[in-house]
């Protein structure tokens, strides 16, 4: 086991809107080329490559109880989940902490707590979700709707039809879901309004605008040269995140779609 004793930490920076975050394990098993935790600390000092170790926390989930009472005694509790790692990452299928996290969650619940998974397991915990009700929103990352994209650049995540069928099951659930398009990969002309049609609301973002550095830590992981390798380096510009939004703006509304770090803040009204 790895990591602090603590389950919620205070954020800054980039988590606008945010009062804390909480990662339920160290290191992520998916090991996305994108992501940019690799160019962290956590990712460039372990000696082992980002991707092939994860660590439980050693806090107990039932801890996090305390801590929410303690940290809401404060002021408001917006909590973004996970910042560094996946929640419903395949150890989670076995671990459950992200569940035993939500259990307790819901006895003492923050403000808002925004669930950022690329996993189809979330809708497992779709009961969990539902004793938190508006207090909760899952975010599901779809970068694209081309399994040969996906595969390039994710190829131990999850397949694509295994997230819309989660997706689905959330939205019928009457689950608060948003796709995060982050980062934004090609895709086909449709993917619009595939999203549009599996949530009511979407947020899209990119390399630039995205990785906490204006791009540095992305390029630094080489993604110009794997789009270009592929034969995609045209989608490699700003450009392409902003032509997504708008497709959707015009399916969805202005307020539906978020752009960049705001449009993974809470929702302006909440309490």
């Amino acid at each position: 086991m790895s990591g602090s004793g603590r389950w919620l930490t205070p954020t800054g920076g980039y988590l606008r809107g945010y009062s804390h975050s909480l990662n339920p394990y160290v290191g992520c098993s998916f090991g996305c080329s994108y992501c940019y935790v690799r160019r962290m600390p956590i990712g460039l000092f372990r000696g082992e490559p980002w991707g092939t170790w994860v660590d439980l926390k050693k806090a107990d989930p039932a801890k996090l109880r305390a801590e929410l009472k303690r940290e809401k005694g404060k002021g408001p509790v917006t909590v973004f989940f996970s910042t560094a790692t996946d929640p419903y990452q395949p150890l989670e299928a076995s671990a459950g902490v992200t569940r035993a996290l939500l259990g307790e969650m819901a006895e003492e619940p923050p403000t808002f707590v925004l669930l950022q998974t690329r996993s189809p397991l979330v809708a497992r915990d779709i009961d969990a979700l539902s004793r938190l009700g508006d207090r909760v929103r899952v975010s599901m990352t779809v970068e694209t709707d081309e399994e040969e994209v996906r595969r390039a650049f994710s190829p131990s995540a999850p397949p694509l039809a295994a997230k819309w069928r989660a997706l689905r099951q959330l939205r019928e659930a009457g689950i608060d879901t948003q796709i995060a398009v982050s980062p934004i990969l090609p895709h086909s002309p449709t993917f619009a309004e595939k999203l549009a049609a599996a949530a009511s609301r979407v947020v899209v973002d990119d390399y630039f605008r995205g990785d906490g550095s204006g791009g540095k830590r992305s390029a630094a992981l080489g993604m110009r040269e794997l789009h270009d390798k592929n034969g995609w380096i045209e989608w490699y510009d700003p450009s392409v995140a902003d032509d997504l939004a708008d497709k959707l703006k015009a399916l969805i509304g202005n307020d539906a779609v978020g752009v960049g770090a705001d449009g993974f803040a809470p929702p302006r009204v909440i309490g």
